[in-house]
């Protein structure tokens, strides 16, 4: 299959799935969140033994394009839900993938491009590295994230990088566990080579049972976490401070805050 905004590329084993944006710093769009799903679908049922997710360019992935911003504030209640279902099903294929994931971070990982490099079971970063889930900075509820955050790291930290949105190093990334490792930009390619090749000479069947049985250790308390993330999703979106957020942030000014209280309908 011909992809628009992702590069796939079998080599052995492994499977290379590059963020391929970058003149726009991977940004998100509805088709690459598509296309990457279809691209997790297929790995589940392939001979492949380990996913490699990266992003071309300087960055990895920026979070959501601007062109999807800017539609945000016309869209419909159905729409809102239908954005946040198909980004729930995106997170939720890529932390089930019955094989080894591995997130090699090359620059900024911001929302929901840092909840795809967190999710993979392993993540490698370089100094110039930046991790940041800044949803509440623009009127964004970062609810589905939070879900699969909580799993990874649980508690304050969680709290921490949520509520103040704030945008951290790949160090303090590493000594929060966000991140396994940091290593130079020079040394990545091959790190990431010895890492795949070390999980590679391990049993397929063992590591697939091992995934197996840690997305289970999870999995109800995972599937509540999720659908109550939706539902405060399209909540956060029927906001004043959402519609006040977006704006703002497409004007570069400072947004000025409500009271967090339900904008009037609008008509569509």
């Amino acid at each position: 299959m011909n992809y628009q905004t992702i590069l796939v590329e079998d080599s052995g084993h492994i499977r290379t799935i590059t963020l391929n944006r970058p003149e726009r710093r991977n940004a998100m769009t509805p088709e690459m969140q598509g296309e990457l799903f279809h691209v997790f679908e297929n790995t589940a049922s392939s001979d492949c033994r380990v996913l490699v997710l990266k992003g071309a360019g300087d960055a990895f992935c920026s979070g959501l394009d601007l062109s999807v911003l800017q539609s945000m504030n016309d869209k419909s209640a159905a729409e809102y839900r239908t954005d946040a279902e198909r980004i729930a099903r995106l997170f939720l294929a890529l932390y089930e993938l019955p094989i080894p994931t591995i997130a090699a971070v090359n620059g900024p990982a911001i929302a929901g491009g840092a909840g795809l490099a967190t999710i993979c079971d392993f993540t490698l970063a370089t100094p110039s590295s930046k991790f940041g889930f800044t949803e509440a900075r623009i009127g964004f509820v970062p609810a589905l994230v939070s879900a699969f955050l909580t799993v990874r790291i649980g508690g304050k930290h969680v709290r921490d990088l949520l509520l103040t949105g704030r945008i951290i190093d790949a160090e303090e990334a590493f000594r929060i566990g966000l991140v396994n490792e940091v290593v130079a930009q020079e040394e990545l390619s091959q790190r990431l080579h010895i890492l795949a090749e070390t999980l590679i000479a391990n049993s397929p069947q063992s590591l697939k049972a091992t995934k197996r049985l840690m997305a289970a250790q999870h999995k109800a308390w995972l599937d509540l976490a999720v659908a109550q993330a939706l539902e405060a999703n399209a909540l956060s979106r029927e906001t004043a401070d959402f519609r006040e957020g977006v704006t703002a942030f497409l004007e570069k000014r400072k947004p000025v805050w409500g009271n967090g209280s339900r904008a009037k309908p609008q008509r569509h």
